[in-house]
């Protein structure tokens, strides 16, 4: 296959603008004909904590800027990667589109739904392919998980469990950085991790259609940040300014195919670091899927009503994109990895005009959810989509 050269600016080089970059680093050596092969050339980043010495000793991008309206701008861009904070995406998502880029975007896209829409029509105006980092969607279990239920395997499907729990937030001396700030973040654990609960429910199971919400903050005023603190950091000495948004939500799902759903969402849980999972229960059968151990799938199939047990599927080559990665069976992906497929996805989007993975529309249609669970909550009552 002929393939042409993308060139990849990105936008916000922290933690996620590093793993896009280590993930298009890496596509190439796990598929080999994509027809577009990318190639790093610029990153923008105000920061002055190495970040951009990082990008050019280890990654060989040689351009930098602190000025991301400049990225966007240049000619030789294809593909731009907007990993900064919630309060750049919008505005950066849509000059590279107007200009002509392919968009990378980390979710949530904005810090509102009314971003997010913006981002989309934008990306459809100019044409160009786009891609959101839905990532736990890509792990191969998932991707069996969809399938099953896909075929009927478990019948009906009845009921979904998700859970998204972490403890990044749950320090009461955890810096107030920009994720607690209303005007900077949007919301807090609904746009940052419950939004990937909602898009696997929907991947997984099919469309919701209604939401009932309840969010609480627990920790309701944290100590000022240094100005490059990201959401681990510990707090000063200084005053301690008010949580403007959700440290936790649960949330009854109505699916629009007449299942119903649970779903609960925290970064304050002790004892509980990236604990993301979900349950799918229908009328022959059930599944059941944990991200801390990505390469199993629990399965409840083909046996009778009552008494039925479960067995645990162990990830091999035949299973989603697992084969792109190792040769055997119950060789797990990583978070890494499935941002390799998520790379890898948006690369064949470009290459053939065809969307492929998770795009800006799957994350309107997730966003919607966002806003109707914000609305819920504040309004007390279920809100319809």
């Amino acid at each position: 296959m002929t393939s042409s050269t993308v060139n990849v600016g990105i936008v916000g080089f922290g933690w996620m603008g590093q793993v896009h970059a280590k993930a298009l680093t890496r596509v190439m050596q796990h598929y080999r004909d994509l027809g577009a092969v990318p190639r790093l050339v610029a990153v923008a980043d105000p920061a002055s904590d190495g970040r951009l010495d990082y990008a050019r000793d280890v990654f060989g991008i040689t351009s930098s800027t602190a000025d991301w309206t400049e990225l966007v701008a240049r000619d030789d861009i294809d593909l731009v990667c907007v990993a900064g904070p919630n309060y750049t995406h919008r505005d950066v998502a849509v000059a590279a589109a107007k200009n002509g880029k392919h968009i990378w975007v980390e979710k949530p896209a904005g810090r509102n739904l009314a971003e997010t829409v913006e981002i989309a029509d934008a990306v459809a105006a100019a044409g160009v392919a786009s891609a959101v980092g839905f990532n736990y969607r890509n792990a191969p279990a998932v991707e069996l998980a969809r399938k099953l239920v896909a075929e009927g395997r478990i019948g009906e499907v009845r009921h979904v469990r998700v859970q998204m729990l972490g403890d990044y937030c749950a320090h009461p001396d955890g810096a107030l950085t920009w994720r607690f700030v209303r005007e900077l973040a949007g919301s807090g654990v609904i746009g940052d991790l419950a939004s990937h609960g909602l898009d696997l429910a929907q991947y997984v199971a099919g469309p919701i259609g209604a939401v009932l919400a309840e969010a609480s903050t627990f920790i309701s005023e944290r100590p000022q940040a240094a100005a490059a603190a990201s959401h681990f950091s510990r707090g000063g000495d200084g005053p301690r300014l008010p949580v403007e948004n959700e440290d936790h939500v649960l949330a009854l799902l109505r699916f629009t195919g007449g299942a119903r759903g649970v779903l609960e969402a925290s970064r304050a849980s002790v004892g509980e670091q990236n604990s993301y999972a979900f349950e799918v229960h229908g009328s022959t059968g059930a599944l059941a899927w944990d991200f801390r151990r990505t390469g199993e799938l629990q399965v409840c199939l083909d046996q009778d009503y009552q008494g039925a047990s479960w067995s645990t599927h162990r990830v091999g080559p035949s299973d989603g994109e697992a084969g792109a990665f190792q040769p055997d069976t119950a060789i797990p992906l990583s978070f890494d990895d499935l941002k390799v497929v998520e790379a890898k996805r948006l690369l064949t989007s470009i290459a053939t005009g065809r969307p492929e993975g998770a795009t800006i529309a799957d994350m309107v249609s997730t966003a919607r959810l966002v806003d109707a669970t914000l609305r819920s909550d504040a309004e007390q009552r279920w809100v319809t989509l």
